[in-house]
């Protein structure tokens, strides 16, 4: 049996207004980021992770580094945000003012299309199952085939990267993962893969818990 949670990176100073942030600009964590990451750290701190793996992106290894010590955080390139291409860094009012015809052909078949220059959901797609394959081989490597040892592992990624790994871990149709799932900054979701049926076998326990970030009182959805 496997737990694997899932979290994105903290803010950047890209992050306001909301932009396309991808592999291309490397942007650090700013003071909030940093705030967040360090909530994360408190909520998650009894926490024994078995590994931790962050996307190499610099945003998502400060993130990861805050969580648990330098020395434990693994990078994984098929963490790394989806690739936007010739949209990297721009914001959505960019792309209504400068680019409107090409964005609604995309939205409409998100897996299938790539950014201009960039991927599609299904490119993203094919490497996030390919980590969590590869994660589930080295957990049953690790603790046998018929284990119920938990094992809880880190992966610390970000927006896009993690709603298709969640499309694809609960077996959903990648051109949905805009629609079925939000990822917040410092995030707590949660998977367990417990059948050893592969990939796409996975069970969602939470999604997109931010008490930790939040106000005393304040409500879930909020």
């Amino acid at each position: 049996m496997l737990i694997l949670v899932l979290t994105r990176h903290g803010l950047t100073d890209r992050s306001t207004p909301e932009q396309h942030l991808g592999q291309h600009l490397d942007a650090p964590l700013n003071e909030a980021g940093r705030a967040q990451a360090e909530a994360l750290a408190r909520r998650l701190a009894g926490v024994d992770f078995e590994r931790v793996i962050s996307s190499p992106l610099v945003r998502a290894r400060e993130t990861a580094v805050i969580v648990a010590p330098a020395e434990r955080v693994e990078t994984d390139d098929r963490l790394l945000e989806m690739d936007y291409g010739e949209w990297e860094g721009l914001t959505y009012e960019d792309l209504e003012r400068d680019h409107a015809a090409a964005r609604r052909r995309w939205e409409q078949a998100p897996d299938m299309l790539r950014y201009p220059g960039g991927e599609s959901g299904n490119d993203v797609a094919a490497r996030v199952r390919a980590f969590l394959d590869g994660l589930l081989e080295a957990h049953i490597q690790r603790h046998g085939p018929h284990s119920t040892q938990e094992g809880p592992v880190l992966a610390v990624g970000h927006s896009s990267t993690n709603r298709i790994l969640m499309c694809v871990a609960l077996g959903l149709p990648i051109r949905e993962f805009r629609q079925r799932f939000v990822q917040g900054q410092a995030n707590i979701t949660v998977l367990r893969f417990e059948h050893g049926d592969g990939a796409s076998d996975a069970r969602l326990l939470v999604l997109n818990d931010t008490a930790h970030l939040q106000p005393p009182g304040t409500l879930p959805w909020s």
